[in-house]
């Protein structure tokens, strides 16, 4: 809910009041301090250690990616069927909670109050993906009874402006003394504090990744976090995208430079990450690397993966036929392509460009739509008349995306990534191809029925697209259907949340932690 900050409404854009004002004993107010920026930590390597560290890393990441890919069995036995039989403590489930059965129909035993910190949190803007799953999975929250209190940097809109009637929303604190979307992780705590001590204490406290930094976390049993991004995912991500380079193309010399940066940077994770006590993986892969690599015990880790709104993504063929109009696909395409995201580099779209250039020089009613903004919009207009690049897109223009496109694309280069793109693909009733990464082979495509996947390089990228375009929409068609069935058994908010529900009321009182 987002309201003004009159009598504890529900947007408590707060100011600073003293402690000895009679103001503060009535309205949730912040207290003053002084900010404090966390530094980086300055290491210094010699060239031959620096040399010496790539090498290692260079040879030794993708394999250790490989081996992080869960179980065949598990995959085989959840592509089938997606709840299993489980009973027991469901600390120590190593799968995705999602594949579990919690009843939408029963209210929670415990209304729960629950503290959030995230940096940003989307308000009349098109949000990313982790604001876009934050906002997804406390809405949903809300909905089910529980007291939910977003701890988040000030937005760029006049939240003033903004039309609050619905009283079953998240009360959303925006933090002061900063710039819009500038993130002070000391100022929400101070909120948090104030309304801790003056209210009802919080349940629960949930911080999306390092918005709430390990120093913060220490010793707090009933904090969770989940991960969005690892530094160990942005080294391989930085090799997958290095081996891009044509053999002519000398290495960048800030990427040489970045190892120097990154590799403290996994030591310093490794060594911190154990001073938040739960730790939720947004996939299979994820999980794995949490247990295995950054040395977390297993009953610390939960596997929740994200959900999308099963409203704003579905079937809907009409819908399609109006945007494909509308957007200008003409009537003898063979085949319509579609991406969506940032265009940006670890995203893979310098892979995708160049395979889909490659693509068209013999496949002229083959067209590709591009939605999103950043650095590879310009690139993709180079390629002509078959590249249609629209900008950013809500929601619920997103739908239309959807249901217009026979397949979705996703060349990503982070392989601990799990896009909430697609997701909304599959919920849709649309096929999937993306990079073979043990994030999606573990948890996305788990069926050859669902899509295809393909190297991180040029060449089998060519080779996939080669293949889709033999089959044809019809086809495809039939995959969706079955990647709408198992996206909306697996990927919907509700599941989400109910999953989130189940584990923070585990963290609340332990006899929740039993299954069934």
């Amino acid at each position: 809910m987002f309201t003004t900050t009159k009598a504890r409404l529900n947007i408590l854009n707060k100011k600073s009041i003293q402690p000895s004002s009679p103001v503060a004993q009535t309205t949730t107010t912040t207290m003053a301090l002084t900010t404090t920026k966390t530094k980086r930590p300055v290491c210094s390597f010699q060239s031959s250690l620096a040399t010496t560290l790539f090498c290692v890393i260079l040879f030794t990441i993708p394999a250790l990616l490989l081996l992080h890919t869960p179980p065949a069995s598990i995959c085989n036995t959840f592509s089938t069927s997606t709840t299993t039989l489980f009973s027991g403590d469901l600390r120590s489930a190593e799968f995705s909670w999602n594949h579990l059965s919690f009843s939408s129909h029963i209210p929670p035993p415990v209304p729960l109050k629950i503290a959030v910190f995230t940096r940003k949190w989307p308000v009349g803007t098109t949000p990313g993906g982790m604001e876009r799953h934050a906002y997804t999975l406390y809405m949903a929250l809300a909905t089910r009874g529980h007291e939910i209190h977003i701890f988040t940097s000030p937005p760029h809109e006049d939240v003033s402006l903004i039309n609050t009637k619905n009283t079953n929303e998240p009360i959303v604190h925006f933090h002061e003394d900063a710039e819009p979307g500038q993130w002070r992780y000391n100022k929400a705590w101070e909120q948090y504090e104030v309304e801790n001590q003056n209210h009802r204490p919080f349940d629960v406290i949930h911080t999306e990744s390092v918005a709430l930094p390990h120093y913060k976390a220490r010793n707090i049993p009933n904090l969770a976090v989940s991960w969005h991004g690892i530094a160990l995912e942005s080294v391989s991500s930085s090799i997958y995208q290095d081996l891009l380079r044509r053999p002519d193309e000398p290495m960048s010399e800030s990427f040489n430079k970045s190892f120097q940066v990154m590799i403290p940077k996994v030591l310093n994770e490794i060594r911190f990450f154990r001073n938040y006590q739960h730790h939720i993986a947004i996939s299979d892969s994820c999980g794995e690397m949490l247990r295995d690599v950054y040395q977390i015990p297993s009953k610390r880790v939960h596997v929740i993966v994200n959900g999308v709104n099963e409203n704003d993504f579905r079937e809907d063929p009409e819908l399609g036929k109006k945007f494909r109009s509308k957007i200008g696909v003409p009537q003898n395409a063979s085949l319509l392509l579609g991406v969506a995201g940032r265009l940006v580099k670890d995203k893979g779209h310098p892979l995708l460009y160049e395979a889909f250039a490659k693509l068209i020089r013999n496949n002229k009613n083959v067209y590709l739509v591009v939605a999103g903004a950043g650095p590879w919009k310009t690139r993709y207009m180079e390629l002509g008349s078959q590249v249609i690049v629209l900008g950013s897109m809500s929601p619920s223009e997103l739908r239309g995306f959807y249901n217009g496109i026979d397949i979705f694309v996703n060349p990503t280069l982070r392989p601990q990534g799990l896009d909430l793109t697609l997701m909304e693909a599959m919920m849709a009733g649309k096929p999937v191809m993306a990079s073979r990464f043990p994030s999606i082979k573990g948890t996305i495509l788990v069926d050859k029925e669902y899509g295809f996947m393909f190297s991180p390089n040029v060449e089998s990228l060519v080779e996939v697209l080669m293949d889709v375009v033999a089959e044809g929409p019809k086809r495809l068609a039939q995959r969706g259907k079955a990647c709408e069935r198992y996206a909306t058994s697996m990927f919907t908010a509700k599941k989400m949340a109910l999953a989130y529900e189940r584990l923070f009321l585990c963290i609340k009182d332990q006899t929740f932690c039993i299954y069934p």
